[in-house]
């Protein structure tokens, strides 16, 4: 494991490294972001949540950010041995842990595969637990992204908001969304299509705090209220002036929820 002033490569494979970013001490959270973003996606929990006694704990999954993108190891199952990999390596013990969108179908399957290992709490924002991509939508996102990634993330942006954000925001998010490896962004695709994360719900024991928008239209609202019946141990929090981007559009009740939780 090589280590840089914030932050640390650790190998969870042969030949295959993860970036993660490490700002803070106290109750260490870890975060995992969602496809096509890297951890940056946190810049306003990374800012603020160090200064409450929390220890930020940024995962970029393979493909994505400074991570390796090796060609293979896009399933839920891999991604969650990663996971596993930099907890032991970083010797985490009490461990928050947290996913947005596929990052929260990751955690998910962490939770169960892993039979929570290290994890005392867990916490999904604008979860993709049971709200699966069709297939006609995988196929047109795939398409999309061979034949003008670009674009194809322009317009995917466009849908991460309630509220239209500012230029800035979208620039922002399109340069985090073109770091990733194509090929890593299409095989994680696939993998939102097909992962099936009913039986590792049922196996999540710890307390669970769920933040959703409830205008979301990339993983709808009424999926995040069937985990939340199926997690007996989960709390739904309902943002009611956000889509996909809780984190963001309302970061004031979000980064306090967050804080709260962990803390408690």
């Amino acid at each position: 494991m090589l280590h840089t002033a914030n932050g640390h490569y650790v190998e969870v494979e042969e030949n295959v490294t993860l970036y993660v970013e490490d700002v803070g001490e106290g109750k260490p959270v870890v975060f995992v972001h969602g496809m096509p973003v890297n951890h940056r996606i946190y810049e306003y929990q990374q800012s603020v949540l160090p200064q409450h006694g929390i220890r930020f704990i940024g995962i970029d999954l393979r493909g994505y950010g400074r991570s390796d993108h090796p060609l293979n190891g896009y399933t839920y199952d891999r991604m969650a041995d990663d996971i596993k990999a930099v907890i032991d390596q970083l010797n985490l013990n009490d461990v928050t842990l947290a996913g947005f969108s596929m990052g929260g179908g990751v955690v998910t399957r962490y939770m169960g595969r892993h039979r929570g290992h290290k994890v005392s709490k867990l916490m999904l924002f604008g979860a993709a637990t049971l709200s699966k991509l069709p297939e006609e939508a995988v196929n047109g996102l795939i398409v999309g992204l061979q034949a003008d990634r670009p674009q194809t993330l322009t317009n995917m942006f466009k849908g991460f908001f309630h509220t239209a954000p500012s230029q800035g925001i979208e620039n922002w998010l399109w340069h985090m969304g073109m770091e990733a490896n194509v090929h890593a962004t299409i095989e994680t695709v696939k993998a939102i299509g097909s992962e099936d994360l009913r039986s590792d719900l049922e196996a999540i024991r710890v307390p669970t705090l769920m933040l959703h928008g409830v205008h979301d239209q990339v993983c709808p609202f009424p999926a995040a209220e069937q985990a939340h019946e199926i997690v007996s141990t989960s709390k739904l929090v309902r943002f009611e002036n956000s889509g996909h981007a809780p984190f963001y559009e309302e970061r004031e009740k979000f980064n306090r929820e967050v804080i709260e939780f962990v803390l408690a």
